[in-house]
């Protein structure tokens, strides 16, 4: 009886592997390129909460992204799927994503703290 249980476990575990490791695909995004499109899309994405000066919003900045790298979403889908198989290599293109993201809101709040004392 033991026997039998060992066998199904062992056959479980052995059923249980992971089959998300992709291909790298020919047309691979580089991580210098992804790094920046991913800054990009994060701003695009939170830009999109706030109004204009019409007091609308505008949903459509991802599509200048795509046409800023001239890349499409297939191909930045493909990329992206890649990179989250490879979780070490996507683990180092996030935190430069976000080194730089943090590096670009210190630059812009001096900036407004120096319009600030301009102003008044």
């Amino acid at each position: 009886m033991k026997q039998i249980l060992y066998l199904f476990l062992g056959i479980f575990l052995i059923s249980c592997t992971s089959n998300t490791i992709y291909k790298k695909p020919e047309n691979l995004i580089s991580k210098d390129t992804m790094v920046m499109l991913l800054k990009d899309m994060y701003i695009a994405n939170s830009a999109k909460n706030f109004r204009n000066f019409q007091d609308e919003r505008y949903n459509g900045y991802i599509h200048f992204i795509y046409d800023k790298y001239k890349i499409d979403s297939t191909r930045f889908t493909t990329s992206n799927i890649y990179y989250t198989t490879q979780i070490v290599e996507y683990e180092e293109i996030l935190k430069q994503v976000q080194t730089e993201l943090d590096t670009l809101v210190k630059e812009k709040r001096e900036e407004f703290k120096n319009l600030l004392l301009i102003c008044f």
